[in-house]
């Protein structure tokens, strides 16, 4: 931040070590933005507060520099000598400074798309260019069929990663649209006018309390999701098929049927995971559903309306049909009133008739009246008969066009939008499952006179009842799997198969896919053995006969990695997806495999499309489903031309992974490297169990992190636990351990055990083969590479001395200076990011801002620690804490 004449600014890259390192215009949009934030604190606080923030960004930079005579201990005493009201100011001030830069980032990744043309698929990893390398690898025939069976399945979570208030999201997306706005501003007084709504939103973003006043609800987190569907997800889908489309035909595009499928499928597990949620019940499922077709149905309502209206084709030039002309008389038939109102306004026009009766029945099926669509499948019929028919009387335009982007989000998002999983855990069925069995003994049946069951029952039976009102009314693709949380035998599954009947009664039970989530170390190493047990049951049977064989299969990310340790959980789950592909490849079954990856890197997270790439042979197969949570939510899909390339860029990496050449490469480093991985694992694991096992580790984690604090923000609708107390980690869950070890800025769950893992191989020559020739080792160490470099050694031993355990702090640091010491020999680099400079000058310029934020949570949690009363969430330590977390979150990104 410097002193500009009439004006104050936040200015992140006035920095000359790194400012020829940053692009141009990014560097201008933030000094720009900084600029803006600081005449807002001057005329909100005052010079006073300017200087404040401005002594303490300087001292910071000073000490991460190493300036003579500035040191940490320096800039934590100017710290601690701010007055309680002005430390939260100086908090909130650099949490802004945060938000705006990330921003400002994610306006200059979309400015960088669009000059480079990545989106029109001209990019190497686009999605024309994947299939062009596949056709000469397989041939074009081989190539277009695995196009056409292709899956990419993002599934939407609540989990509770996304530290910022809807409110601050809002704030942040008009400062943004007004960025752009600013970019194509055409005189000068336009871009007074944008500045001076900047000035107001920038304003309103530092006058919003950052602090959740109240714990979202799981209905509220489903309408934060509906916002990436309804501004970007709707248009973005059918655009991309467009691209990918435009560029298999060439010239022919528009005269001829599209090419492109429609490979995307939505999933949601927000208001259908229970899975340690109290707050998500029967009724919130069924209404969770209810919101996303409400989201569906009126966003293809209003295009097919909008369509239908432009659809002005005489019938003189352009003659229905035999079908079409058959579709009308049907619609006329079904509501003479309707029909007869349409054709008043179009009565040469058979295209337009129909297309706008259809829309009419859209509306009907959204408010549940009687010329309501049963199924999608229906509404599919009649769209291809209004584009079939236009084919034939050669307006090839119209129905290659803008009718098609319909059919493809039909194709897309049916009448559920995402289709809604619902995931419980194990233990629960199995109690459950005893409850009504001891019931149905004693009295025949559940409905019959006396029956008393417990309220966990009742409220699991009722579960599958929802399921199957739900593909009652939205079709059976709305809601039909069901996912089992620590699935420890075949008997799990079969419990699911067995409640699902009783719920029923005497009617059908839905139809279900089970698939068993598979997250500790022993069920990952059990799974085949599971299988195999689950497929000889009749239930299973059955339903892969009616699925023609087709199964799913969950693997956890983030609890092996607490488990085990993040090495040995790579290692594990590598593992367990090579023996599980092979298996059903045995079995003649068709595998997708469900990965639940988080935004961190502890929980499985790091660039997506290089994990795809880096699976093992066979366990992708052109299918392609994974988490996406928290923050990753509005990172990869808030933004259309961002939403774009990332579902290009994983759809081309899912074709691209079964590619004879990838599945070659991984299988031949997989067994070349396999005595390597066999010697890491067991050093990673004896280091990871050295620390996590050691006595009193719980409560001295609880002590050196804000774990507990963290509990107390109204992050998600989502306990942190399942129950335990912080004397044990069994039942803590994987989200906060990873959280709270970012906010320390020590990220432990991303690398501890790796240093001790290469240190034991020792042959750096070796690890240097392994690191250019393996992909899941590869990925592995880019991985912690970005985890080690948001580390900070200063920092880190200022909070692991919270506890007074000088033992299990040195366990930490000689590991952490270990592993980046063998990181940095594996691959060859001067330094982490070695081959990431961008990256990597992008993260040593936020880290001095995220250090003042640090140095405030610091001085609060020692506050807190040293009085052992209970004490008020809401007093000052904790309001401090709490802000300093959402900032500290805002500056590091990817923590969940």
């Amino acid at each position: 931040m410097t002193t500009s004449e009439g004006s104050r600014r936040f200015d992140g890259f006035s920095r000359d070590d790194v400012r020829d390192a940053v692009d141009a215009d990014l560097r201008e949009d933030v000094s720009f933005l900084g600029n803006l934030l600081g005449r807002v604190l001057t005329e909100s606080g005052g010079a006073d507060l300017f200087d404040d923030v401005e002594r303490v960004r300087r001292a910071v930079i000073d000490a991460y520099e190493g300036s003579p005579d500035a040191s940490l201990a320096e800039a934590q005493r100017l710290v601690d000598a701010l007055d309680q009201a002005r430390a939260e100011q100086v908090a909130r001030a650099f949490t802004c400074y945060f938000h705006l830069s990330n921003l400002a980032e994610e306006h200059h990744r979309v400015r960088v798309l669009e000059q480079r043309g990545a989106t029109a698929g001209t990019a190497s990893d686009s999605l024309p260019e994947t299939l062009a390398q596949l056709v000469d690898e397989v041939g074009a025939d081989e190539a277009h069929r695995r196009l056409a069976e292709l899956r990419f399945h993002p599934v939407f979570t609540a989990h509770p990663t996304e530290a910022r208030r809807r409110a601050v999201s809002a704030t942040i997306r008009r400062i943004s649209d007004l960025m752009t706005a600013r970019d194509q501003a055409a005189n000068p007084l336009e871009s007074a006018d944008i500045e001076r709504r900047l000035l107001e939103d920038i304003d309103t973003l530092w006058r919003t309390s950052p602090i959740r006043t109240t714990r979202p609800t799981p209905l509220d987190e489903v309408r934060t999701a509906m916002n990436v569907f309804d501004q970007t997800l709707f248009e973005v889908v059918p655009r991309v098929y467009r691209l990918l489309d435009d560029r298999l035909q060439n010239g022919d595009a528009g005269l001829k049927p599209t090419v492109s499928p429609a490979f995307l499928r939505l999933g949601s597990w927000i208001g259908g995971d229970r899975d340690g949620n109290p707050h998500v019940t029967a009724e919130i499922t069924e209404q969770a559903a209810g919101i996303a077709a409400e989201h569906v149905l009126r966003g293809l309502h209003r295009a097919t309306s909008r369509i239908g209206a432009t659809l002005t084709l005489d019938e003189a030039d352009t003659p229905a049909s035999p079908a079409l002309a058959a579709l009308a008389a049907e619609q006329e038939a079904l509501s003479p009133k309707v029909a007869a109102g349409i054709g008043l306004r179009s009565p040469n026009e058979t295209h337009r008739r129909a297309l706008l009766f259809i829309a009419a029945r859209i509306r009907a099926t959204r408010k549940g009246s009687a010329l309501a669509y049963s199924a999608p499948e229906q509404l599919l019929e009649e769209l291809r008969i209004v584009q079939q028919s236009l084919r034939e009387a050669g307006a090839h335009r119209s129905a290659n066009g803008e009718l098609q982007n319909l059919v493809w989000q039909v194709e897309t998002f049916g009448f559920h939008l995402a289709e809604l999983e619902v995931r419980q855990h194990s233990q629960v069925h199995r109690a459950a499952l005893r409850d009504a069995r001891a019931a149905l003994a004693e009295h025949g049946s559940l409905d019959a006179e006396g029956v008393s069951l417990e309220p966990m029952t009742i409220e699991v039976l009722a579960v599958f009842r929802v399921i199957k009102g739900l593909q009652e009314r939205y079709g059976v693709r709305a809601a039909r799997r069901y996912i089992i949380s620590f699935t420890q035998s075949s008997e799990d599954i079969a419990t699911v198969f067995e409640l699902a009947r009783i719920a029923a009664g005497d009617g059908e039970p839905p139809v279900l896919d089970v698939i068993p989530l598979f997250e500790t170390f022993a069920d990952l190493n059990a799974s085949t053995r599971i299988l195999q047990e689950a497929v000889e049951t009749a239930d299973v049977q059955a339903r892969l006969a009616a699925t023609g064989r087709k199964l799913e299969v969950m693997l956890g990310y983030s609890d092996s990695s607490k488990d085990v340790g993040p090495v040995s959980a790579t290692f594990a789950l590598d593992d367990a997806q090579g023996r599980i592909a092979r298996w059903a490849d045995d079995n003649d079954i068709e595998l997708t495999l469900f990965h639940g990856r988080g935004g961190a890197m502890g929980r499985g997270g790091g660039p997506a499309n290089e994990a795809v790439m880096a699976q093992p042979p066979g366990s992708v197969d052109g299918r392609f489903k994974i988490t996406e949570q928290g923050e990753v939510i509005f990172a990869q899909y808030g933004n259309k031309t961002i939403a774009a390339r990332h579902i290009e860029q994983m759809a081309a990496a899912t074709l691209m992974s079964s590619a004879p050449s990838n599945e070659e490469r991984t299988s031949s480093a997989a067994t070349r490297f396999a005595p390597l991985a066999a010697t890491m694992d067991e050093a990673s694991r004896a280091a990871f169990f050295g620390l996590v096992k050691a006595e009193g580790f719980a409560q001295w984690f609880a002590q050196v992190t804000p774990m507990e604090e963290v509990g107390l923000l109204a992050l998600g609708s989502r306990p942190a636990r399942r129950g335990l107390s912080v004397s044990s980690l069994e039942d803590l869950r994987a989200i906060p351990w990873v959280f709270a070890w970012s906010q320390a800025r020590i990220n432990l769950a991303g690398w501890f055990g790796l240093g001790s893992a290469l240190e034991a191989v020792g042959d750096v020559e070796l690890l240097r083969d392994a690191y250019a020739s393996w992909p899941v080792f590869g990925a592995m160490i880019k991985n912690v590479e970005m985890s080690l470099a948001k580390t900070d050694d200063a920092i880190a031993r200022q909070y692991l001395a919270l506890a007074g355990r000088d033992d299990l702090a040195e366990l930490v640091l000689d590991e952490m200076a270990r592993t980046r010491d063998w990181v940095v020999k594996t691959s060859g680099h001067d330094d982490v990011l070695g081959d990431r400079p961008v990256l990597s000058r992008a993260v040593r310029l936020r880290s001095p801002y995220v250090d003042a934020l640090s140095l405030l949570q610091l001085r609060a949690l020692r506050g807190i620690r040293a009085n052992t009363a209970e004490k008020d969430p809401t007093d000052s330590d904790h309001q401090l804490l709490l802000l300093t977390v959402n900032g500290v979150a805002a500056g590091l990104q990817n923590t969940g």
